[in-house]
């Protein structure tokens, strides 16, 4: 008797503690602050969904802000070395590591669908990305971008490429910069923190920046004009990834990973897209209020802006192919299935 209560004992506990299993804990790590509808809107969701998927067994504590330490460049580093388990950051704050991914940045390759150019990067992902991940040591979780950069402007309305000479712009990636060059502009190059300082002291006059922006960091007292193309189309975009380092990731049981891989897919992807959509009409809506123009270029004039920046796209070619990349085919690739998903 003594015997088979010990044993009933024993299984109790064993059963009691496998069912207070200590959940994985993971950080993201990320570098805008928790009021921002990134943070609150699309990353908090998102863990949420994955430790609901997982019954709990993983949790994720989100770092806002660059709250652990070093710069929103240093990130990908971060998590490459395992110093986290997992970041959000911008492709382009790592100069070259995401060429294959650049494709999504050059001019006019994004028109104006934040939902078909997310799905058309997960689905050119295995084939045609992944590679540049790989090398970094990170496992993607999900890519997206932004509705896409209009040009904000601070004085003066541009309508022809030849308006933006000689204006002080600021960019956020490299291939922006080659865009700045061709349109015989100076480049300025500040986070987006950094924005409001360099516009009130005269360093720039021009902002390449989707519309999301202007309610957080006010520049609706800035700025005065905001210029897109017709039906939306904008100049450019930037690539985003929500990334894991790949040791941890090969550490997580099948069903976490399940639960990791449901969280991001076809459907997130498109309400991640919806979100940037809104979030962007939202800062055009709040520009309107403050009687700042709305300039909508003409078929015409938006053709104008594509002329002038096709060396853009042959830079990134000569750079890639130079690189022994299909440059071509990758380029004709994102277009062919952001028309695709579009439809």
């Amino acid at each position: 008797m003594k015997k088979y209560l010990l044993t009933l004992i024993i299984f109790c506990f064993s059963f009691s503690a496998f069912s207070a299993e200590t959940p994985i804990n993971l950080i993201l790590h990320h570098f805008v602050p928790p009021s921002h509808s990134p943070h609150k809107n699309m990353l908090v969701p998102w863990a949420r969904e994955v430790e609901k998927l997982s019954k709990f067994k993983v949790r994720i504590s989100i770092a806002p802000k660059m709250s652990l330490g070093g710069k929103p460049s240093q990130l990908i580093k971060q998590v490459q070395e395992g110093k986290v388990d997992l970041v959000w950051t911008v492709n382009g704050y790592s100069g070259t590591d995401f060429i294959r991914s650049e494709v999504f940045e050059l001019p006019f390759v994004h028109t104006n669908d934040p939902v078909a150019t997310n799905l058309a990067m997960r689905e050119m992902f295995e084939s045609d990305l992944r590679q540049d991940y790989d090398a970094k040591n990170v496992e993607v979780m999900f890519l997206h971008v932004t509705q896409g950069h209009a040009i904000q402007t601070k004085g003066y309305t541009p309508r022809r490429p030849e308006d933006l000479r000689s204006k002080r712009i600021r960019v956020p990636v490299r291939t922006q910069a080659w865009a700045v060059q061709e349109l015989g502009g100076y480049k300025v190059k500040v986070p987006v923190t950094k924005i409001h300082q360099v516009l009130t002291r005269n360093v720039a006059d021009t902002i390449l920046i989707p519309g999301d922006i202007v309610g957080v960091i006010g520049l609706e007292r800035q700025i005065s004009t905001f210029t897109e193309g017709p039906n939306k189309t904008r100049f450019a975009n930037t690539v985003f990834q929500v990334s894991m380092n790949k040791d941890k990731w090969k550490s997580l049981p099948p069903d976490i990973k399940k639960a990791f891989r449901k969280a991001s897919d076809k459907t997130w992807l498109r309400k991640v897209g919806k979100l940037w959509q809104d979030d962007d009409q939202a800062g055009i809506t709040r520009l309107k209020q403050f009687q700042r123009t709305h300039n909508i270029l003409t078929e015409e004039e938006i053709n104008a802006f594509r002329e002038a920046l096709k060396n853009v796209e042959s830079r990134w070619i000569a750079e890639a192919t130079e690189r022994d990349l299909d440059a071509m085919m990758i380029i004709e690739k994102a277009r062919k299935l952001i028309k695709k998903y579009s439809k």
